[in-house]
């Protein structure tokens, strides 16, 4: 079960891209509507077909967007980072949510009532203007990697993935290990390709010393071809 706790937050370090657009009345009203949520790692911060009620901020965490397919096969959709935005598409095109949101660890969500942010969106064009370009960023994103996903071969889309992941979350201070922890099933999800080829070209990549496996650790030991093979699909 989500655990809800109240306490102080500053949402105004947390919410930077959205607190600069505001004025002092609205901040107060943003900062009182708010509540924070705790959820632990693999848990359901919404369903599909739920009602879309809250605009979700990741303060702390990893979080992953996806779709259940045919088969009982999963498609990662999207990776969420700290501090992204995320769950408010659904409300704006009035449905339903058609994906499923878990954290992929120990998370903390800002949980705002979307009542509230079209409160603010009516009377303020700039921070209307942010929801505009965030909403075509992500649309952009989406169509490259949907072109990405069905055109290239295996190697080429577990290669963007892992590239994927390390633009996303950086590296450890080895400066090789990825800051994020993925099962093979996951990555496999996030390539659209099943486990067990994800398994062998994982094996391949590192028969090619191309990276290192150690559990679910994965360091890139040479990002140059890994890009080339991405590149090449």
């Amino acid at each position: 079960m989500v655990k809800q706790q109240k306490e102080e937050v500053d949402l105004s370090a947390s919410l930077s891209e959205v607190w600069r657009v505001l004025t002092e009345k609205e901040r107060e009203i943003l900062r009182n509507s708010s509540k924070i949520q705790y959820f632990k790692r693999n848990e359901l911060i919404y369903c599909e077909g739920d009602e879309p009620k809250d605009m979700m901020c990741l303060l702390k965490g990893k979080v992953k967007i996806y779709k259940d397919g045919v088969g009982g096969r999963s498609q990662i959709i999207r990776m969420i980072k700290p501090v992204q935005y995320f769950g408010y598409r659904a409300s704006f095109a009035q449905e339903d949510y058609l994906t499923n949101a878990s954290a992929f660890e120990a998370s903390t969500v800002c949980m705002i009532p979307m009542t509230v942010v079209i409160d603010l969106l009516m009377s303020n064009p700039n921070l209307a203007m942010f929801f505009i370009r965030q909403l075509s960023f992500d649309l952009g994103v989406a169509d490259e990697r949907t072109v990405n996903l069905t055109q290239k071969h295996i190697r080429g889309r577990l290669a963007e993935s892992l590239l994927f992941l390390k633009d996303s979350y950086g590296l450890e201070e080895d400066g090789a290990t990825l800051s994020i922890y993925l099962s093979r099933e996951d990555l496999a999800n996030l390539s659209n390709m099943t486990t067990s080829n994800a398994i062998r070209t994982l094996s391949t990549f590192i028969n090619e010393h191309l990276i290192a496996v150690d559990g679910r650790k994965i360091s890139l030991l040479d990002e140059g071809r890994l890009r080339k093979i991405s590149r090449l699909g």
